[in-house]
């Protein structure tokens, strides 16, 4: 991150009467989290209070983070008068911004952090950085450049951030993240107790999630595991599947994972994880995008439909 960048954020929101702060639309844990810590770091730093918004569904096993709170449906927040400085993360593409558009289209700054690839860059300040684990990452590395105050409430905030991205650590491309986390852990961060605040599903997210698992088919001398997420399985799922994906992904010979989720009438999610090669392009190829290791698409079309589209990208696979 350039110094003129980070000097422009902090006279912006130095500026600002009003700030609004968001994710992609159906929050996960980097989701959520960076935009409570983003709140509260400028709030115990700059003195001001920012708008957290979010659109779609929070997983009921993020129910008990810090500032759970903090946060309003989109829906319910003012927007007769136009944000002075709107911060965007962790969005990834214009599509999955969601219901919050309406503070991107009157904001009059825009500054962007994200860790996902994106040519398009929507902020007047774009803070971006696809080599990063994740958006807390990011936030911690712009907190030290700046000599920011931390506390604990933060600290904890980015330490899930950091873990439900990477998947407690399984899909990381160096050890930054480990190195961030080991020095959250000496301030005061508790991980077994992070562990246990996420431990927060309802019985029907898990059976469910066993279900879909059972379900699951293998294709390709057993490298891809192809799991399906039905409308009626839909409402149950907590999240994005990520379980799902992580179970399929253990299996012994199982190389690639893809989670097909019946979304609404002719639109499908996909969600990709791969052990060790490139998932992204077949991301790319499916309207969607992310990291190398993990990456999804919504694909407006029949669970039906996609499953062939994906079979296809996946025909020759190694």
């Amino acid at each position: 991150m350039k110094k003129d960048d980070l000097k422009t954020l902090v006279t912006k929101i130095r500026g600002a009467r009003n700030i609004a702060i968001f994710g992609h639309k159906n929050p996960d844990g980097d989701s959520l989290c960076s935009t409570l810590a983003l709140a509260h770091l400028i709030k115990i730093n700059f003195n001001k209070k920012a708008v957290c918004l979010y659109d779609g569904n929070i997983p009921d096993m993020l129910d008990n983070v810090p500032l759970r709170k903090e946060i309003q449906y989109w829906e319910k927040a003012d927007f007769s008068k136009p944000f002075d400085l709107c911060f965007m993360i962790d969005y990834g593409t214009k599509d999955h911004i969601g219901g919050n558009i309406k503070a991107v289209d009157n904001a009059k700054f825009i500054i962007e952090i994200d860790h996902h690839k994106n040519d398009f860059c929507i902020g007047n300040l774009c803070l971006n950085d696809y080599k990063s684990s994740s958006v807390g990452e990011m936030l911690f590395q712009i907190a030290s450049k700046l000599n920011l105050t931390r506390d604990n409430i933060v600290n904890e905030l980015i330490a899930i951030s950091i873990l439900t991205d990477t998947g407690f650590f399984r899909y990381v491309n160096n050890g930054i993240p480990l190195n961030i986390m080991a020095k959250l852990v000496k301030e005061g961060v508790d991980i077994d107790d992070i562990s246990n605040l996420l431990n927060n599903k309802p019985r029907k997210t898990v059976i469910t999630e066993a279900a879909v698992t059972a379900r699951a088919k293998f294709f390709y001398n057993g490298k891809l595991a192809l799991a399906e997420i039905t409308s009626d399985d839909y409402k149950n799922i907590d999240g994005r599947g990520d379980t799902v994906l992580s179970l399929l992904g253990q299996i012994k010979g199982v190389e690639y994972v893809a989670l097909l989720k019946s979304q609404k009438t002719n639109q499908t999610g996909v969600s990709l994880r791969s052990k060790n090669k490139p998932i992204d392009d077949i991301a790319v190829a499916l309207g969607g995008g992310g990291h190398t290791y993990a990456a999804g698409a919504v694909v407006k079309d029949s669970l039906e439909h996609t499953r062939e589209k994906v079979l296809e990208l996946f025909r020759g696979i190694k």
